[in-house]
């Protein structure tokens, strides 16, 4: 029986704020060395499923640049199999920006059925976890379903961000509500859906013809199918699982990975997550520092004196003389001058914090208001920002007024486009 996989990458991940002004979600960096994306492609990969087709729509450049012809995951394959990236197009029939989730599909469903697969494993390319898909699928093929969906069990207090699964003692799907108010229990779809082929274009087709429907697969093409008494089936997933949809739910995912044992072991070199990389130096560190319980990635550049605690910090970051960073995300090439505190904060590629600045506040609470800086930015020599602070993308020292920016304000540069 062959699957084929269909990632869906499209996300603009508004919630994430700078962190996807210039990229969308699957593209944006994670744990210091990767892409959101590489581990939806990695358990593809892991699992022997070398057909993969990826739905881009937002701001797909990075994705497209930093996914090439596929070689990190052992996808540049000419004859079979192989990834694929698409993109909203024009057509002679009705096309435009997808609508839904599903709506993504319909309209590329000419490519989704190419080579005839017998079933279709759809995922989104926007959560961080490590599963093997083969037994899911032997599932399916066991209980002769027409639709077997992931699930896991979520905290009650964040069932109304995700569809919640009624089943009975077989693990068949009695029910099914998307975000609700009141959740009926705690039982939470992943988004990881299999298809046997016929059944996916049925449910689409059915779906594109009713004017009502949102073309989501959360909010109609689901409950639909549950509703007709098809054999919707779920399979329990009980490993570490995260939808990174949230400034909050990324910077906990990143102490997650710092957590003893870590949340999710990226050594385990049984489940590999691939990457594309570039060669950088191995990581430099100086005389009289102090570094606890971090993840450094190549290039990182460590003054001396210079503290670093909880925190990960991605490929070619400089960290200057006597700067502290705490419990923070810093992503590619972003420089912490001299002096400069940094703490729960995130980062975005090529920032530079000026000398003696402090960025971000400690706090007792699990779940932190957070200063961002977006990507090149600069924030001049003593700067304050407090806790829930942002710098946009591309700001400059002209850009501020003050040299305090205060929890909720949000800078951005005054420049034009053509200026940046």
């Amino acid at each position: 029986m062959r699957t084929n996989a269909v990632i869906l990458a499209g996300g603009e991940g508004s919630r994430l704020g700078v962190l996807t002004v210039k990229r969308t979600k699957p593209a944006v960096p994670f744990g210091g060395k990767y892409r959101i994306i590489d581990f939806t492609l990695s358990n593809c990969v892991n699992s022997s499923l070398f057909d993969v087709m990826i739905i881009a729509q937002y701001r797909p450049h990075s994705l497209i640049e930093h996914i090439g012809s596929g070689g990190p995951w052992d996808l540049n394959r000419e004859l079979t199999g192989g990834v694929r990236i698409y993109t909203p197009y024009k057509a002679r029939r009705p096309s435009d920006w997808f609508t839904g989730t599903a709506d993504a599909i319909q309209q590329n469903f000419a490519f989704v059925k190419r080579n005839n697969p017998d079933m279709i494993i759809i995922l989104s390319g926007d959560h961080i976890y490590n599963m093997d898909y083969r037994p899911m699928i032997a599932r399916h093929l066991e209980e002769k379903a027409d639709l077997t969906l992931a699930t896991i069990q979520v905290p009650i207090e964040e069932a109304p961000r995700f569809g919640i699964v009624g089943v009975d003692e077989a693990g068949r799907v009695t029910s099914f509500v998307e975000k609700p108010a009141n959740p009926p229990s705690t039982l939470a779809n992943m988004g990881v859906y299999l298809f046997n082929l016929q059944v996916l274009d049925e449910a689409l087709w059915f779906d594109q013809t009713n004017i009502k429907s949102s073309h989501d697969f959360g909010k109609d093409i689901l409950p639909s199918m549950v509703a007709s008494g098809m054999r919707v089936f779920t399979y329990p997933f009980e490993g570490y699982w995260v939808d990174v949809g949230t400034l909050s739910s990324y910077w906990r995912a990143h102490m997650d990975l710092l957590c003893h044992p870590p949340a999710m072991d990226l050594n385990d070199r049984s489940w590999i997550v691939h990457t594309r990389t570039e060669e950088r130096p191995p990581v430099s560190i100086r005389q009289g520092t102090k570094i606890t319980d971090s993840m450094l990635a190549d290039g990182c550049v460590i003054e001396e004196g210079a503290e670093v605690y909880c925190s990960v910090l991605s490929p070619g970051v400089r960290v200057g003389s006597g700067a502290v960073v705490y419990e923070s995300v810093v992503l590619t090439d972003a420089v912490i001058e001299a002096g400069a505190v940094v703490k729960r904060s995130i980062l975005d590629k090529r920032c530079r914090i000026g000398t003696g600045a402090q960025i971000g506040e400690d706090s007792k609470e699990s779940e932190p208001l957070l200063a961002m800086v977006g990507k090149k930015s600069l924030v001049t020599p003593g700067m304050i920002l407090y806790a829930g602070a942002t710098v946009g993308t591309d700001v400059i020292a002209s850009d501020f007024t003050s040299n305090e920016v205060n929890r909720g304000e949000y800078i951005q540069t005054r420049r034009l486009p053509n200026e940046i």
